[in-house]
């Protein structure tokens, strides 16, 4: 299991990439970029993303359809998602976001502090999940024999 995880930064502008990566490089977290949300959904099903910073406004695939396909499949609907937008004023926009389990919704221009502070919030959790998992692993085989009702012996079964 990789200790570090990956954060997929989505967003059509290419300055608008860099500046999210500066954003997030005080973090040390390894980050992979997708210029449209056809690259997101591609990134995303050959695995190894554990959060998505995903901007809403795109051509083709929207951020919003881009989370509604996350959202729908099994392997990917747990992957927690940070939608950027310029238009969080308008109410119908946030409550599709929410029903669509996207985890947070920040707002452009971006405040860098703002957008670090909830992505080392997301990976925090990430990584005690991860880490609960592993203890949990770790601990089922021994307590499944612990479990397992003991079969009577041989010499002692009635017949």
């Amino acid at each position: 299991m990789p200790t570090e995880l990956t954060v997929l930064l989505v967003d059509n502008h290419e300055e608008s990439l860099f500046a999210l990566e500066g954003a997030l490089a005080p973090l040390g977290c390894p980050t992979e970029r997708a210029q449209s949300g056809e690259e997101a959904l591609k990134a995303v099903l050959r695995g190894g993303i554990d959060l998505i910073i995903l901007d809403v406004v795109m051509p083709g695939i929207t951020g919003l359809e881009v989370a509604r396909h996350l959202h729908r499949l099994d392997q990917t609907a747990d992957i927690p998602v940070i939608l950027l937008t310029g238009l969080f004023r308008h109410a119908q926009l946030a409550e599709e976001a929410y029903e669509l389990q996207v985890t947070d919704i920040l707002t452009k221009p971006l405040d860098p502090w703002m957008l670090r502070v909830k992505v080392a919030s997301h990976l925090r959790y990430l990584r005690r999940i991860r880490s609960l998992e592993a203890q949990v692993a770790a601990a089922t085989p021994a307590e499944d024999a612990a479990r397992r009702p003991r079969r009577p012996s041989p010499s002692t079964r009635r017949g």
